[in-house]
């Protein structure tokens, strides 16, 4: 069965499902444009197909994605070739995802951040096994949580604002605890939940038979230290917070905040925030118009360059001090980019 996207992504109908196979295991399944567009064309196939009662998406490998394949935005944005429609096709993919009639089943088994958070946390079922590691990482490469990951971020609330500035990872007890997943599965039940999708079997009967729990790692103390520094009203504020705070968790975090780029976490506290009064389609078209002026500024490629593709770990930031970034600098990122907002 092919859609396109070629060896990246594999399509398969087995009985009643409809099965979407990432396939770039050793690039920790990156998500490159023809995957996007190939992924759209099978879903929009298999919507009206009676014969197919669900969707499953898994990764093969280690991880589930790691990510949209940045690198591959960058050498275009290099290159002169204008990367946005990359983003346009991400981002309406994300929205159909988001939107689709049948239960959508994601079997996040290992690494998903980033793009593959849009593949799949927006879906009716993404469920979740003991190995799976979450983070949307944006802001340590001058980037900002894209694919709707604001929506998401801002139903969590301190919470989602410690994880989109910071870019924490975490694991599998604490992304079930905070209600991003439909449900924990074990590992090695995966075969046999597959094989009963496959059979007709409705999946949420299969959480209901197979279902469990996984132990949080974040203890009570950390978590009351988060929603202390991060249910501040501004970046200053959660800073200045931190900095009053003499404990290990503030120290590591500051840290943390200190490696980023100070636009992006402007720009991320914005989005995530003004994303709690908006619906995923609205939160999808303000990750367009920010995304337009990330393409045409700095840190977004000296962000790439230091860790993906020169791997020195040294970007220079531009501006590089919060101090330096005044609310009017973030006003372009929210407002309509020239030619219009993205149609979903």
């Amino acid at each position: 069965m092919d859609f396109g996207g070629g060896e990246d992504v594999l399509f398969s109908r087995r009985g009643k499902a409809g099965i979407i196979t990432l396939n770039r295991p050793k690039s920790l399944n990156a998500i490159n444009h023809a995957m996007i567009n190939a992924i759209a064309r099978a879903l929009e196939a298999w919507r009206n197909d009676d014969a197919v009662q669900c969707i499953m998406l898994k990764g093969e490998g280690r991880a589930f994605s790691a990510g949209g394949d940045i690198v591959a935005v960058y050498r275009d944005g290099k290159a002169g070739n204008s990367p946005h429609s990359f983003f346009a096709d991400e981002y309406r993919l994300n929205s159909a995802i988001a939107h689709y009639p049948k239960p959508y089943v994601s079997l996040i088994d290992g690494i998903v951040m980033g793009g593959g958070v849009g593949l799949s946390l927006h879906g009716s079922h993404p469920l979740i096994t003991e190995k799976a590691l979450f983070a949307m990482p944006e802001t340590a490469i001058g980037f900002f949580p894209d694919v709707g990951g604001g929506y998401l971020l801002s139903r969590l609330g301190a919470y989602g604002v410690y994880l989109g500035l910071t870019g924490q990872k975490i694991a599998a007890g604490d992304l079930a605890a905070s209600g991003l997943v439909k449900a924990c599965v074990p590992s090695d039940l995966l075969a046999q939940m597959e094989e009963a999708l496959c059979e007709g079997v409705h999946v949420d009967e299969l959480i209901s038979r197979h279902g469990t729990q996984f132990e949080r790692e974040a203890g009570e103390h950390t978590l009351a230290e988060i929603e202390h520094h991060f249910s501040k009203a501004t970046v200053e504020e959660i800073v200045e917070s931190l900095t009053g705070s003499d404990t290990e968790f503030a120290r590591e975090t500051l840290s943390t905040l200190a490696a980023r780029s100070p636009t992006s976490l402007r720009v991320t506290f914005r989005q995530i925030n003004e994303a709690r009064a908006r619906d995923i389609d609205a939160c999808l078209v303000t990750d367009y118009r920010i995304l337009r002026q990330m393409l045409i500024g700095h840190d977004f490629f000296e962000g790439v360059r230091a860790a993906l593709v020169d791997k020195t770990r040294d970007p220079q930031w531009q501006p590089a001090t919060l101090a330096e970034v005044g609310s009017q600098d973030i006003e372009p990122y929210f407002a309509e980019p020239e030619g219009g907002d993205l149609d979903l």
